[in-house]
C-alpha cells in the first residue's frame, strides 16, 4: 500500500510540474529535460507513468474535468445556479490551481501539434446541457431554450473571454469577466423568479466552492458514524 501511495504522489508531483511548464511554454517548447528538473524525478520515474510528452499533455489535459463540480453534489437553490457556479467555481480556482492552469493553456492555445484538446469542450458542454436539461424539467429555463445549443454557446464564450483575460492581463480580471458574461446570458435562459435569485456576485465561487468542501466533509463524517454505529442503535 506505501509503494502504491508513492507512486500516486510521483505521478501527481509530474503531472503538477508538467502542467506549470506546459503553461509557461506551450506544448511544442516544453522539454521532458525541464519536467524532469521542475519534478525533481528521474527519466525513468517519468516513463514508467507517462510514454510520451504527448501522452502527458493529454493527462493534463484531462485534469481539468474533475475541476468541474458534479451536478447535484450540494444542494443549491436552483440548477441555474449551479449552472453559474460551475463557471465561476472555474474562475476562482484557475486562479489557484497551476495543474488547471496548464490544462487551460493546452486546450486553448493554437499549434502545430496532433494533441486532442477536445475532451474539455466536449466534458464542459455534456455537463451543461445535463444541467440545462435538469432545470428545464423543473421548470427554471424558458421554453424557447434548446439546452444543448445553449451549452455549446456558453462553453464558447467562456473560452473566449478567458483567452482574452489571460492576453490582457493573466487572468487577473476573470471573474469579472465571467460575472459580466453570465449577468448578459442568465436573462435570456432562466424564468424570471429564478433569475431574480442569482447570486452571481463577486466572490460567488469562493462561496460556493467552500459550500462543496463542507458537504463533502458532512458526507464524510456520516458515513464513518453509519460505519462504527451498530445497527439499530
Amino acid at each position: 500500500m506505501a509503494k502504491q501511495d508513492r507512486a500516486i504522489r510521483t505521478r501527481q508531483s509530474i503531472l503538477e510540474a508538467a502542467a506549470v511548464v506546459f503553461d509557461e511554454r506551450g506544448y511544442d517548447a516544453a522539454t521532458i529535460t525541464e519536467i524532469l528538473a521542475r519534478a525533481e524525478v528521474t527519466k525513468g520515474a517519468l516513463y514508467f507513468h507517462f510514454a510520451s510528452k504527448e501522452e502527458l499533455a493529454l493527462a493534463v489535459i484531462d485534469a481539468q474535468l474533475p475541476a468541474i463540480p458534479e451536478p447535484g453534489e450540494r444542494p443549491v437553490l436552483s440548477k441555474m445556479q449551479e449552472l453559474v457556479d460551475m463557471g465561476l467555481i472555474f474562475a476562482h480556482r484557475l486562479l489557484q490551481d497551476p495543474l488547471l492552469r496548464g490544462s487551460v493553456r493546452l486546450t486553448l492555445e493554437h499549434g502545430g501539434t496532433s494533441l486532442n484538446r477536445s475532451t474539455p469542450f466536449i466534458g464542459w458542454t455534456d455537463l451543461s446541457t445535463q444541467v440545462l436539461v435538469e432545470g428545464k424539467e423543473r421548470g427554471e429555463v424558458l421554453p424557447h431554450v434548446v439546452p444543448s445549443d445553449t451549452a455549446e454557446l456558453i462553453v464558447g464564450a467562456y473560452a473566449g473571454i478567458n483567452t482574452m483575460s489571460q492576453v490582457v492581463n493573466q487572468r487577473a480580471d476573470l471573474e469579472r469577466r465571467a460575472i459580466v458574461l453570465y449577468e448578459h446570458l442568465m436573462p435570456s435562459v432562466a424564468v424570471p423568479s429564478v433569475l431574480a435569485r442569482l447570486d452571481i456576485s463577486p466572490g460567488r465561487g469562493a462561496r460556493a466552492l467552500a459550500e462543496i468542501e463542507r458537504a463533502r466533509v458532512d458526507s464524510a463524517e456520516a458515513d464513518a458514524t453509519r460505519l462504527v454505529t451498530p445497527a439499530g442503535v
